[in-house]
């Protein structure tokens, strides 16, 4: 079996490309390079190139026709640069979008699976949990987009044109065990990827926003290892066709279904490193939220899938990754 993994030369792509190898699954990989790299796609099948790029498209269809899915993890995902530029997010994580969907259609691939986000959700103001029929309520550019695209797939799916899962996944954490791919971002803007970073410099940790309704006024996450996010999409892959047989467009949350606070995460990461991390407080960034967790049980159900991996190993792996990086990708600085 192959599938098409656009966006498979990042983050989240490339681990998904290497669980799907690992299982017997060919990656067939299309990605732009604006953030991913080229490192993560050595002895992959790779094309470089756009989403909306038909000609690409209608190519990689006639070299591979046996290509069973196709996985969307092409977009932008920094919040606060979607604040500053959201025409330039719309443009990516939207427009480009629906080309590529024309795309598909036009060369008879009917199963997509697509990487959104649970930033899209209005969280229980009681508990900060969701689940997939919790309020639709985007805050950011971003979250707008991948709310906005996952309107247009219900659409496109209701005319029968294709059939789609919508994996809304909360914050990932980790790195490939293998160490072959990993965050590829020198300077992220995530919480743990700065957390590494000032660990290094010997910095303070800056925690943006200490007054939100949460337990200890810092953000909430679910945060979930990356390896758990790759084996989601490569059971989603194998039950698709049972996944979607009463309904075709379904949305499924991926999480770890507990929330912990940035404070916590300081906390858990002390723990990993033996290591007290000096903390510093400011305001939240722009387009920043309170946060979320699942609660949901329906990956478990559809997919029969659970994360599996603690947030400590998260932290581990991430660890384990930032001292590997520039040995997997050179020292050339990684895009943003």
């Amino acid at each position: 079996m192959k599938v098409l993994i656009v966006g498979g030369a990042g983050f989240i792509g490339s681990t998904i490309a290497s669980a799907c190898a690992d299982s017997g699954i060919e990656p067939v990989i299309l990605d732009s390079l604006v953030t991913g790299r080229r490192e993560f796609t050595a002895g992959r099948t790779f094309y470089e190139g756009d989403i909306a790029d038909g000609e690409l498209i209608d190519r990689i269809f006639a070299d591979h026709p046996d290509i069973h899915t196709a996985i969307h993890c092409a977009a932008l995902i920094v919040v606060p640069d979607s604040v500053a530029d959201p025409l330039g997010y719309y443009r990516e994580n939207v427009a480009k979008g629906v080309h590529f969907l024309s795309h598909l259609a036009r060369n008879g691939c009917t199963r997509l699976l697509f990487s959104s986000s649970a930033s899209i959700y209005r969280a229980d103001p009681g508990d900060f949990s969701v689940d997939e029929d919790s309020a639709v309520e985007p805050l950011s550019p971003y979250a707008s987009t991948k709310a906005i695209f996952e309107t247009i797939l219900r659409d496109v799916a209701a005319s029968g044109s294709l059939r789609v899962v919508s994996l809304r996944y909360f914050n990932p954490i980790g790195a490939d065990p293998k160490l072959r791919t990993g965050l590829q971002i020198r300077r992220p803007t995530h919480a743990l990827g700065k957390m590494i970073d000032v660990y290094h410099s010997g910095e303070p940790f800056t925690i943006t926003g200490t007054g939100w309704p949460t337990r200890d006024g810092s953000g909430i996450r679910d945060y979930i290892h990356v390896w758990d996010l790759a084996t989601a999409h490569l059971q989603a892959v194998r039950r698709f066709d049972p996944a979607t047989s009463s309904a075709p467009y379904r949305a499924v949350n991926l999480g770890t279904g507990t929330g912990t606070t940035v404070r916590e995460l300081v906390t858990a990461f002390e723990g990993v490193t033996g290591r007290e991390l000096p903390v510093v407080e400011t305001a939240p960034r722009p387009g920043d939220v309170a946060g979320a967790y699942t609660r949901s049980h329906l990956a478990r159900e559809l997919l029969g899938w659970e994360a599996k991996r603690s947030l400590e190993e998260g932290i581990e792996d991430s660890l384990r990754w930032h001292a590997e990086r520039d040995r997997v990708i050179g020292n050339q600085p990684a895009p943003r």
